[in-house]
């Protein structure tokens, strides 16, 4: 049985200790002594897409008890890390934080020039996207809806994502307290419903917000139990009530290793699980709504060995496989969190400070602050693997002891990541790939070695054939050679039982697609080439499907245009039958359902139904 949830940052929060100052700079650490090399076979399915890498993917949490959350040098900090999303106001403190008085109750510890606008203004200068914890605990519907009037309509800050509360099970319902919650009843049910005051009060001021509930994470505490008052355990409670009107759920993910190497087995043996089952929490409650409703992970790390290097291997390891079970961002827990400087360790050569964040809080026992810890580099690698839009292949390796992710950019590119787990051994990896012919140019090679204080990059080896050294992470930029197929053939409506069709086989710019009967004309063969575009007719004639002016909103119409090569051109084929615009991520869509010929073809909020899922040949 998991322990209940961590209380991270009401254990830390004191402990801190930060000034403002720039990411430190290191000399790059230099590779470990030759070992003896283990064969690894891996192999790479580029034509089987798993999941496309979110806009919102790599994220982490701050706290206001960090005095240098916005520092000018945290947006570099975090930028350059691949920082995606950002969570505030930090786990247990949210429920205790009054946004409108820059305030906590409880006495705790409260940083100055941590008040939102200031987040604001950091995530923005980050280029991320704001997920906030609405207060739960100590606050009300009408509290919440303000936040949300503030940040949307007076500032036009356009913050998407909001949880309301943090980890509410810890309540005390079930017998372990460390959140706060003034209720008078504790239960899941009072729980839910108040869960339903607080969307309709939020929504009635910006309804296109998007708002998650707490679950637990099925198959760890407190999973199972029913707690006094309810009939339920907690899922199911929240889910039944509140089920239909949640636009996602929130999963604390926290393995609790043994060992560095049983930490190192996590993301393959803990993470499915707990995906698996809370997917069909969602499908058991939420209807129709179901395939719209994500799976936001808004904390996740190792629990131990957390600034050593087991901690680089993990981080990106978690991230990636996370986001290819369905996880829409994983947000780990956190940037800074502090030390008190008490039963510091050695692990693999490294100072072990206890100290969560993913840089240095400045502590009197640490490096200066913001000094990469090795959980920071592991997750910079995922931005040198892929980018948002592109797809998340998959890919297999033949042993437990070298992880491996892979991702087919829209370029056409195919980017591998090995994670080497073994700590005496490298590993000589022979890698085969499917649906994709690397070229002939040798391969950018990036790397993350043991104890590193940087990542390197250099050209060599092949794109068939790499030495990953001991305990790193390697990422394999791999381009495209001419031979990589392009796939070509009727795209079918599976709804309909029709074909993608250019009306009258037209060859003007702006033609909106259509449904038809499936007829074998030049105007209803499509090839998806090696850079992700989808092409109509050949030679001077050639076409696009194309994203018609770039739009990003329902109902933007599909077309053909002359081929550019942007983004609004490029479409992944998703193992789902989706195809999937990499500029905006909407699903190619049979516009209302429609299975007559001439049903014209737009592009749509992914949600799963037959006039979304397409079959190529």
């Amino acid at each position: 049985m998991r322990r209940p949830f961590p209380t991270r940052s009401l254990r830390l929060a004191a402990a801190l200790t930060l000034t403002a100052a720039g990411v430190a700079t290191a000399a790059a650490a230099t590779a470990p002594p030759a070992a003896a090399a283990t064969a690894v076979t891996v192999s790479v399915n580029a034509g089987q897409t798993l999941a496309t890498i979110p806009a919102t993917g790599t994220g982490v949490n701050v706290a206001v008890y960090d005095g240098a959350m916005n520092s000018s040098a945290t947006p570099g900090v975090l930028s350059t890390a691949g920082m995606r999303a950002v969570r505030y106001p930090g786990g247990s403190y949210a429920d205790n934080y009054h946004w409108q008085t820059d305030t906590l109750e409880g006495g705790l510890f409260h940083a100055p020039n941590t008040g939102f606008d200031a987040y604001m203004a950091t995530v923005r200068a980050a280029g991320a996207q704001a997920v906030i914890t609405a207060n739960y605990g100590s606050g009300t519907p009408d509290e919440a809806a303000a936040w949300v009037k503030y940040a949307n309509v007076t500032k036009g800050y356009g913050v998407k994502y909001w949880e309301i509360g943090n980890e509410i099970p810890g309540n005390g319902e079930y017998g372990a307290k460390w959140e706060t919650d003034n209720h008078a009843s504790h239960s899941a049910t009072t729980y839910a419903n108040n869960l339903l005051q607080f969307i309709s009060a939020m929504k009635a001021v910006d309804p296109t917000i998007k708002i998650g509930a707490v679950i637990v994470p099925p198959g760890t505490w407190p999973d199972g139990i029913v707690g006094p008052g309810d009939t339920q355990d907690w899922n199911d409670t929240v889910m039944s009530i509140a089920g239909t009107k949640i636009d996602f759920v929130i999963d604390h993910i926290y393995p609790s290793p043994t060992s560095e190497a049983d930490l190192l087995t996590k993301p393959q043996t803990f993470n499915p699980p707990i995906m698996s089952a809370t997917r069909a929490l969602i499908t058991k409650y939420s209807g129709a709504n179901a395939p719209n409703v994500g799976i936001a992970v808004t904390e996740t790390n190792g629990s131990k060995y957390s600034d050593t290097a087991p901690q680089g291997l993990f981080a990106p390891d978690q991230y990636l496989t996370l986001m290819e079970e369905g996880a829409f961002t994983v947000d780990w827990w956190d940037l800074r969190n502090g030390t008190d400087c008490t039963g510091l360790t050695t692990v693999d050569g490294a100072t072990e400070y206890n100290d969560g964040g993913m840089v240095s809080s400045g502590a009197s026992c640490e490096p200066a602050v913001n000094t990469p810890f090795p959980s920071y580099y592991g997750t910079e690698m995922i931005g040198k693997l892929g980018s948002p839009g592109d797809a998340l292949v998959s890919s297999s390796s033949s042993t437990s002891l070298l992880s491996t992710h892979a991702v087919k950019r829209a370029n056409g590119d195919v980017d591998v990541m090995l994670i080497n787990k073994d700590p005496n051994n490298a590993a000589t990896v022979n890698l085969s790939y499917s649906g994709f012919t690397p070229g002939s140019s040798a391969p950018t090679v990036y790397s993350y070695l043991k104890n590193a204080t940087s990542i390197t990059s250099a050209t060599g080896g092949s794109a068939t054939s790499q030495t990953v050294p001991a305990y790193s992470v390697v990422v394999l930029q791999v381009h495209a050679g001419s031979g990589t197929p392009a796939a070509t053939g009727e795209v079918h409506a599976i709804g309909a039982g029709k074909c993608l069709d250019v009306n009258g086989a037209s060859t003007t710019a702006g033609t909106q697609l259509q449904l038809w009967d499936c007829l074998g004309g030049s105007n209803q063969v499509w090839t998806h080439t090696a850079s992700n575009q989808l092409t109509v007719y050949s030679g001077t004639s050639q076409m696009c499907l194309d994203d018609y002016g770039k739009g990003t909103t329902d109902g933007t119409k599909a077309v053909i245009w002359s081929c550019n090569g942007g983004t609004n051109q490029q479409w992944q084929l998703n193992a789902n039958g989706t195809i999937t615009s990499v500029l905006s991520g909407l699903c190619l869509d049979a516009s209302g359902g429609g299975t007559a010929d001439g049903t014209l073809v737009q592009l749509w909020t992914c949600n799963g139904q037959s006039n979304q899922q397409w079959k190529l040949g």
